[in-house]
């Protein structure tokens, strides 16, 4: 069988900005330095840091971390939580596509143009996906640090020019302007570092950041912040809670009785310019079932959540010569620029 690397040697030497780069069967050497493949995967984690499946298929085992150092420096019930989700929810649907154009709307298309393109904390690799249908890069990189990079893979399977790499976003062991564009979309705000001195550590790697961060509702009435403190309190207790049914059943009920009937009673009040005093209407009402469970689930089940107003983003531009924010959903998105 041939090597899903065999003809990405030159990329990945670029990538690492490396003297020796090495492609073995099952894995890949770097100065030196060896690095796991599974599933066309070059897993870049520290052993300690593998998920249980990495561990498992690689026989690796490893002694329970110290809670405290696993907090300051790793998450591994976030990276738990995300691996469970994306496998829980793999499909790109097409109601992916007006996402995608919502969060891309800063980025001309012409610009990624033969240009390699890197998808900081990938999931199901589904905006790459995307991206490919509608610009044609030179090169993708995806990252993650869960077992959803192994569902990235398959969901891009027709695409061969992507490196796939499970790895520590802060932890990246690539070359200064390794990548044209970074584009990190729902992801800096669940890890245990300031996500905005997260970006800010990023400016090495690429010239162009687009940015996702959950928003602080700092544009919406006062009840959505109530509300929010309410959902904040659930998700401090649920969260804690692994099981994959309780997870299946909690986040089947919060899109039956919480999203369903808040969009219901939005479409009733949108003819009569009411709909944006509701929460949710506005950014979830053309949405599925599905999508509602997958929010749902992605919203409570995560420990850490950061959330950051306008105001604080712009605080970005002691770092970067232009900071540009989307006036459209999702909020906040935005573009930064060296």
């Amino acid at each position: 069988m041939v090597n899903y690397y065999a003809d990405k040697i030159d990329s990945l030497r670029d990538l690492f900005q490396a003297d020796e780069v090495c492609l073995e069967s099952r894995s890949l050497v770097v100065n030196g330095e060896t690095y796991p493949i599974l599933d066309d995967v070059i897993i870049l984690l520290e052993p300690d840091h593998y998920p249980q499946s990495v561990k498992i298929r690689l026989a690796h085992k490893t002694l329970q971390q110290d809670s405290a150092h696993e907090a300051e420096d790793f998450s591994l019930d976030i990276q738990f939580t995300f691996g469970e989700e994306w496998q829980r929810f793999p499909e790109i649907h097409q109601e992916y596509d007006k996402v995608f154009n919502e969060y891309f709307d800063l980025v001309d298309m012409a610009s990624v143009e033969n240009k390699r393109i890197c998808d900081l904390g990938c999931g199901t690799g589904r905006w790459s996906y995307l991206l490919t249908q509608k610009s044609k890069p030179r090169e993708f990189v995806m990252v993650d640090f869960s077992e959803a990079i192994f569902v990235a893979r398959k969901n891009l399977n027709s695409v061969d020019n992507v490196l796939f790499f499970m790895a520590d976003i802060q932890c990246l062991p690539f070359r200064p302007d390794f990548a044209d564009l970074i584009f990190s979309l729902g992801v800096l705000h669940h890890l245990p570092s300031n996500a905005l001195d997260v970006v800010r550590n990023l400016k090495t790697f690429a010239p162009r950041l687009l940015i996702y961060l959950y928003y602080s509702l700092d544009n919406r009435p006062f009840h959505f912040r109530l509300i929010l403190s309410i959902v904040t309190l659930i998700r401090t207790i649920v969260c804690k809670v692994h099981s994959r049914v309780f997870r299946d059943i909690f986040s089947w009920a919060i899109a039956a009785f919480v999203y369903a009937p808040v969009i219901w009673i939005g479409r009733l009040l949108d003819p009569i310019g009411l709909s944006r005093y509701i929460p949710l209407y506005a950014e979830q009402h053309y949405k599925s079932f599905r999508w509602w469970r997958l929010l749902a689930y992605d919203r409570f089940f995560t420990r850490i959540e950061q959330r950051v107003s306008r105001k604080e983003i712009m605080t970005l531009e002691d770092t970067f010569r232009k900071v540009k924010i989307s006036p459209h959903s999702s909020y906040w998105h935005f573009l930064c620029e060296r």
